[in-house]
């Protein structure tokens, strides 16, 4: 018999539901960056700055790849999230075996192709020569665990899908004080540089994944009865391509944007790229609860499409923008009183340049964090109601935000226009979804 629990998204208050199914999210994703601000502390307290430049000049190429892992898993999930709401579990078993094929395809092909790329891409973003060492022994084990990162994501976005948000976060709890604990056992006990720091989150987000796989496999009735579903299907195959392989590409044109901005920050010197490093690991613990909530939506949207019901898509994206924007509030008032504090957890007392320009990036993004907070409602709607394509088109405005501030900050203000690059980038995709949004619910109201 099956302990597993799910929440039925297709009834009940909209903020109610959404806001109790995105909590665990929440929780997982900020442990999650607890031990990504781990890592960031113990490489910049530890080993030191140039090293944490190196760890930081690799961002957009993570973003670049891992996110299109991300994106591409979280589409994936979406006709599990319909089946769901459709009570289709025949169709939720053959688009969870189909799901297992393309997973797999996937991680050999981008495990082999950024592992051997991975130098050239560092000196295209004008990567210094005293740190790219590192950074290159730093991102090919990153690059290594992809298919560790593929495991996690759609083994979690399965559960999710399924209505079970409390499970894959329990297992993000445990993997991330797994990473903390590793982080120091490589870097202290066992001298291994930055090469350390990668390591302890390619092995903890493998054991992540493989308790979430274990889970759906053992202790849940998700796949029982599977034997004439674990085939592939054309029908399967070409819907989870449609769905999952554009919200990555969207992932990836947004990381774009991000590689032109590393570029400029790098021509600006190791003190911005510490700068900035800081600064974006500080702003990631409180956006990332946001990105959550984004989730919780398009898991929200998928179920309550799957049932025909577009009045809770409206009544939720309402109710997911209130939540969004008193979390920014809040948001904003930890980071009014605590930048500086911070800044030097990371950096420690002695940074000096990099720690002031780490409270100029967090002083000024903090105060249109809501920008992004509205975006994750919009896009996470236009996904769960199947509308990928346009995701990808989102980030497009995104690529052209970020490559405007990294022209702005090279041209005339230096420092200050990286620290607008991403909410420029935000405001145009957020436009973008917002009109598409409105434009679909309004079909959906006329069928």
């Amino acid at each position: 018999m099956s302990n597993h629990k799910t929440m039925d998204l297709t009834a009940g208050k909209p903020i109610r539901q959404i806001l109790f199914f995105s909590l665990p999210l929440v929780i997982g994703t900020l442990f999650q960056q607890l031990y990504s601000f781990a890592d960031t502390v113990m490489v910049g307290r530890l080993i030191g700055e140039n090293a944490l430049a190196a760890v930081g000049t690799t961002y957009s190429l993570h973003f670049l790849i891992l996110g299109f892992v991300q994106g591409a898993c979280v589409g994936f999930g979406i006709p599990l999230a319909q089946s769901t709401g459709a009570k289709d579990a025949a169709l939720f078993k053959k688009y969870f075996w189909n799901g297992c094929f393309l997973c797999t395809l996937t991680g050999i092909f981008m495990t082999a192709a950024t592992f051997l790329l991975a130098r050239p891409l560092l000196l295209m973003i004008h990567t210094p020569e005293a740190i790219l060492s590192s950074a290159v022994r730093y991102i090919q084990i990153i690059f290594l665990g992809i298919p560790a990162a593929i495991l996690y994501n759609f083994c979690a976005g399965v559960l999710r899908a399924s209505g079970d948000s409390r499970r894959p976060t329990m297992f993000l709890l445990f993997s991330s004080l797994l990473n903390i604990l590793l982080d120091y056992v490589f870097i202290v006990p066992i001298p291994m540089g930055v090469a350390g720091a990668a390591l302890a989150t390619v092995l903890s987000q493998l054991v992540s994944g493989l308790l979430n796989l274990f889970w759906i496999v053992r202790k849940t009735d998700l796949l029982k009865n599977s034997e004439g579903c674990r085939r592939p299907r054309t029908a399967q195959l070409l819907h989870l391509c449609r769905l999952g392989f554009p919200m990555g590409f969207e992932y990836s044109i947004s990381a774009l944007g991000a590689i032109v901005m590393q570029g400029a920050i790098n021509s600006l010197g190791t003190a911005a790229i510490a700068g900035q490093t800081a600064g974006e690991k500080i702003r990631q613990m409180f956006t990332l609860p946001m990105e959550s909530v984004g989730m919780g939506m398009a898991t929200y949207a998928g179920q309550n499409d799957g049932a025909g019901r577009p009045d809770r898509i409206r009544e939720g994206i309402r109710s997911g923008i209130c939540i969004q924007v008193l979390y920014c509030v809040a948001a904003w008032l930890v980071i009014f009183f605590g930048k500086e504090a911070f800044t030097r957890i990371v950096l420690g007392p002695q940074a000096g340049e990099s720690a002031r320009l780490s409270v100029q990036y967090l002083s000024i993004m903090s105060c249109l964090f809501f920008i992004h907070g509205s975006l994750m409602i919009m896009r996470n709607t236009l996904q769960g109601m199947g509308y990928s394509i346009h995701a990808v088109l989102s980030g497009v405005g995104e690529l052209i935000g970020r490559s405007v501030g990294g022209w702005l900050a090279v041209s005339f203000f230096g420092f200050t226009g990286i620290c607008f690059a991403n909410p420029l980038a935000w405001g145009l995709a957020l436009i973008y979804c917002s009109v598409m949004t409105h434009h679909f619910l309004k079909k959906r109201f006329a069928r």
